[in-house]
């Protein structure tokens, strides 16, 4: 992680000044929504926040025909509408951050495409943080509205974060967030190729609050998360932000080592006071498993380490472009 992602600057000498600035930036990073995203753009474009509204759909390479859906969008929306494509999925963070990096709004909302996130929940979610003078307000929900083992994937990829990033204890982190300027601008200026949201989050403020509100069934299909996604996330979250997992592989190291130096002294005693020591497979076969076990965990947590700095070194990117394009929610489409 560089330096340069802990800030503690005012936000216009983070950001440059955006011509239009308005109150709230609606960013949905879109995949497999298109059945779902006509219906979210109006029923956000009937609200009416503070200082007005504008959407920034981001198509994360989505196999279906989400981007000619979105591009439709642009002539009939009642609200300026920003179109950003994806030349191919880069995953859900990576395309927040290509969403918040065109947000003109004075608070931003990231929020998912799938209509589990009820729109009348958006205002309250954006004047709790404003009239707070939060920097951040993540949401919460009574009842979770997901699948059992993804709801489990949650509960544990927040209990690591619990132990691992610098954020208020129990806060749970959802996608459904709202970020002032200050914030988006301090998280937009990391570049690496593996950016999780809420571990920059963590990194620019304390300010933080969460409210509790509704979450819905699924309207269509099912959830774009499976286990492989999770496991990304979580090693995003785990290498990314926290140098924990290589002190664990050190303490892992010492525990062996010390286990390793009573097995010796405990052998040498044998063979000294007992003279009929046998010689035992099983046991020297339970040592070999067990060190080498360890052993390849350490050089494991160590690959993936030097693999994601091999990677960013060498210029991943963190999402192509391949074309923007903007409603200004009159009919005119540039």
């Amino acid at each position: 992680m560089n330096d340069d992602t802990r800030l503690a600057f005012p936000a216009d000498a983070l950001r440059p000044a955006i011509p239009g600035r308005i109150g709230l930036s609606i960013v949905v990073p879109v995949y497999r929504g298109a059945t779902t995203i006509g219906r979210l753009v109006d029923e956000l474009s009937r609200l009416q926040p503070e200082g007005g509204l504008e959407i920034v759909l981001v198509d994360d390479g989505s196999p279906d025909n989400s981007g000619p859906v979105c591009q439709a969008l642009l002539p009939t929306a009642t609200v300026p509408v920003t179109y950003i494509e994806h030349a191919r999925n880069y995953g859900e963070h990576n395309a927040v951050m290509t969403g918040l990096r065109h947000a003109r709004g004075d608070f931003v909302i990231t929020m998912d495409d799938d209509l589990q996130n009820p729109a009348e929940e958006v205002v309250r979610l954006y004047d709790h943080a404003r009239l707070g003078n939060w920097d951040v307000v993540y949401t919460r929900y009574a009842v979770k509205q997901h699948a059992g083992w993804r709801n489990l994937g949650s509960k544990f990829a927040n209990a690591v974060a619990d132990q691992l990033l610098d954020k208020p204890k129990g806060l749970y982190l959802s996608s459904f967030r709202c970020m002032s300027a200050l914030v988006v601008a301090a998280v937009t200026r990391y570049s690496g190729p593996y950016p999780y949201v809420d571990g920059l989050v963590m990194q620019v403020t304390q300010r933080i609050d969460s409210i509790e509100v509704r979450h819905l069934p699924r309207a269509e299909g099912q959830s774009n998360y499976n286990l492989r996604r999770l496991v990304r996330l979580w090693l995003n979250l785990a290498t990314s932000f926290s140098l924990a997992p290589l002190r664990l592989a050190t303490l892992a190291g010492l525990a062996m080592a010390t286990l390793g130096m009573i097995g010796a002294v405990a052998t040498i005693a044998e063979a000294l006071f007992l003279h009929d020591t046998p010689s035992g497979w099983a046991s020297t076969m339970v040592v070999i498993l067990l060190v080498g076990g360890v052993q390849s965990m350490i050089l494991g947590v160590l690959g993936e380490y030097v693999g994601r700095t091999f990677l960013s070194a060498n210029g991943k990117p963190q999402g192509t472009v391949r074309r923007i394009a903007h409603g200004d929610g009159a009919g005119g489409v540039a």
